[in-house]
């Protein structure tokens, strides 16, 4: 039911559309930060609200499509539980999403719960201690919070975040390059057998993504949709990538957090993935990738109102 809900977008990929969609115009300044006498959020972030909310309430409400996580099958119901973290003391659900900023907010669980006296604590973040995860609780539990509790999630552009997770796992940790990369390049390269698997290309790594079942993927590429079933869980927040800085603090706020408490910084080391950056990925990679690539997440797109790429000709020379 989700998928024929997202049936137009599918057929503006096939009819040639996709190709003629223009990026988004840049978003104004953020709002202030908590404490500020100035309102938060501009007509344009309401808009986008407004938009997801009713795409995900009209896909949602197809006859055929789960209303809770007791109606997902095993695999999925599984997933989700696995990605959505509780506090009881602050009564919330986050689902975490790679690639989406979920390190500092488990950070910040670590910090309200007591295991971390600060966001900005040193050392490499460890994403399974002094967490709790709704996986962990007994069915009568995960009920009751799933009703009861405030719920919210962060998306991201669906292209963007796989660009983000290619980098750094490709091109940063020996651990994905050994399991995953060498893998990718016996597979779609000639003579790819004596890879190291640090030298995947994008090309690559997409086409690998287009063989692979999606509930067989990564969570770190794994389509949002399927980490977080947004049919199943009513969240009461989504918030967006884009906007972190004033969308952390509008979801601080709304838990009642302790007013020391605050999202972290960008840390100096860090490359951000910007529109520059992906344009000139998907500019250099064949179309026909795109195309099937935006289908198998398409879900993302639609539901959280993401823009299709822009991969003309035109658009691409310059």
């Amino acid at each position: 039911g989700v998928i024929l809900a997202s049936s137009g977008l599918l057929l503006m990929i096939e009819r040639g559309i996709l190709a003629q969609v223009k990026p988004p115009r840049p978003l104004g300044k953020d709002p202030p930060r908590r404490g500020s006498d100035e309102p938060l959020g501009d007509l344009e972030q309401e808009v986008l609200r407004d938009t997801r909310n009713r795409t995900i309430g009209s896909a949602c409400g197809q006859r055929a499509v789960p209303r809770s996580v007791w109606d997902l099958p095993g695999g999925q119901r599984r997933t989700v539980l696995r990605h959505l973290l509780v506090s009881d003391k602050y009564r919330f659900l986050y689902c975490y999403v790679p690639k989406v900023a979920c390190s500092n907010w488990k950070r910040i669980l670590k910090v309200l719960e007591g295991a971390l006296d600060s966001v900005d604590a040193k050392g490499k973040m460890d994403h399974r201690s002094d967490l709790v995860f709704l996986a962990d609780l007994e069915p009568e539990e995960i009920s009751y919070r799933l009703k009861n509790y405030f719920k919210f999630i962060f998306v991201r552009n669906p292209l963007e975040r796989l660009l983000s997770a290619y980098r750094n796992k490709f091109g940063e940790i020996k651990e994905y390059q050994q399991r995953y990369g060498v893998e990718i390049v016996r597979r779609y390269r000639k003579n790819g057998g004596n890879s190291a698997g640090d030298d995947v290309t994008f090309s690559e790594f997409l086409r690998y993504l287009l063989d692979e079942e999606v509930e067989r993927m990564n969570e770190h590429w794994m389509p949002i949709y399927n980490l977080c079933q947004p049919c199943a869980v009513r969240y009461d927040f989504i918030g967006s990538y884009e906007r972190l800085g004033a969308d952390a603090n509008l979801v601080l706020e709304r838990v009642r957090s302790p007013a020391f408490v605050r999202f972290p910084e960008r840390q100096a080391w860090y490359r951000p993935v910007t529109s520059e950056t992906l344009h000139y990925y998907l500019c250099n990679t064949q179309r026909r990738l795109i195309k099937e690539l935006v289908a198998k997440y398409i879900l993302d797109f639609s539901l959280f109102a993401y823009p299709l790429p822009n991969i003309t000709s035109e658009f691409c020379r310059h």
